[in-house]
């Protein structure tokens, strides 16, 4: 193993600057050459590769986003984009390749090791944290943090006002960002994906908190019920409840990334290239109580990733 290249690839996460650091000097530190791959799969297609050296990483790991820049490519999904994928990377001397993303970005990652046997490892960089095989992912901590300092200043004016706010979150799949957020903010209701939303039960707990008085709800984007928009609409339709909405959307996923992501991001970058000089491939380097583990990308998204029922119940308690 002499060359390998890393990119990012989905939504950007923060933390991935410090992951790119890491990789990129690991990488010398055992003598490798390192190329960053810009945009993502698109980039790794269009051969869009640049030498990385400690210079490229410096004053990078305090800075949100991702400075490889990422994006999805509709034609890496084809059998004839991959292959020309292989064929640059072949092209180029590339024998092996780090991906940090999400579960698209493994399903990338897995399918060049199945038809072209490039040798991929993945590393978990979503704020979502819906990926099984790490408690937590790149970015996720940054993230919870930045939600529920834009709801604290929200519960201000809801106090002043005595409103009942719905208050969305992203998360299409999993509701970590929702469960987290709302029982560190106090929230009187938190619809997740993992539940059905109970209309009846929300009505019952924003007359226990008073129609005139500040009622906070959670809302993970991917509730069943359509969002925090359609259920502000089911309140005022059903219940004759107004209420404010307010979607975070991309706030979540900006900014300078906290400690636990920058620490996270470092010890995942420095153990994906151990990984690679070890031979593993088509596995993600996730971390479960400190140690880092191994686990196959296909489990990474086939299986799933629960979210304890124990944090139901614990939100409902302090509801």
């Amino acid at each position: 193993m002499r060359r390998i290249a890393l990119l990012t690839s989905g939504g950007d996460a923060p933390g991935m600057n410090a992951h790119i650091r890491a990789v990129v000097r690991a990488s010398l530190h055992h003598g490798l050459e390192i190329y960053g791959v810009e945009n993502g799969f698109s980039g790794l297609i269009d051969g869009e590769f640049i030498k990385m050296d400690r210079k490229s990483t410096a004053n990078i790991i305090s800075r949100g986003g991702t400075i490889l820049r990422t994006a999805r490519s509709k034609e890496f999904m084809n059998p004839g984009g991959r292959a020309a994928a292989a064929a640059r990377m072949k092209e180029n001397g590339i024998e092996g390749l780090i991906g940090c993303g999400g579960d698209g970005t493994f399903r990338g990652l897995h399918a060049l090791w199945e038809e072209h046997k490039i040798q991929v490892i993945g590393t978990p960089g979503t704020i979502d944290n819906d990926l099984y095989g790490t408690f937590y992912t790149i970015g996720y901590d940054t993230a919870v943090n930045t939600a529920t300092e834009a709801i604290d200043r929200i519960r201000d004016t809801a106090d002043s006002h005595g409103r009942v706010f719905l208050i969305e979150v992203m998360g299409r799949h999993a509701g970590f960002i929702a469960m987290d957020v709302g029982i560190a903010c106090g929230a009187e209701y938190i619809a997740v994906p993992e539940t059905v939303t109970n209309m009846d039960m929300l009505y019952q707990r924003i007359l226990k908190q008073g129609k005139k008085r500040r009622t906070i709800i959670l809302v993970g984007e991917g509730d069943e019920e359509g969002g925090a928009t359609e259920i502000a609409k089911k309140l005022h339709d059903l219940y004759e409840v107004d209420t404010k909405v307010t979607i975070l959307g991309h706030i979540q996923r900006g900014g300078s990334p906290g400690v636990r992501d920058r620490v996270l991001a470092s010890h995942l970058g420095v153990a994906a290239v151990d990984a690679i000089l070890d031979g593993k491939t088509d596995i993600m380097i996730g971390r479960i109580h400190n140690e880092i583990t191994n686990t196959p990308l296909l489990d990474t998204w086939s299986k799933v990733k629960p979210l304890k029922s124990y944090f139901h119940e614990l939100a409902d308690i302090l509801a």
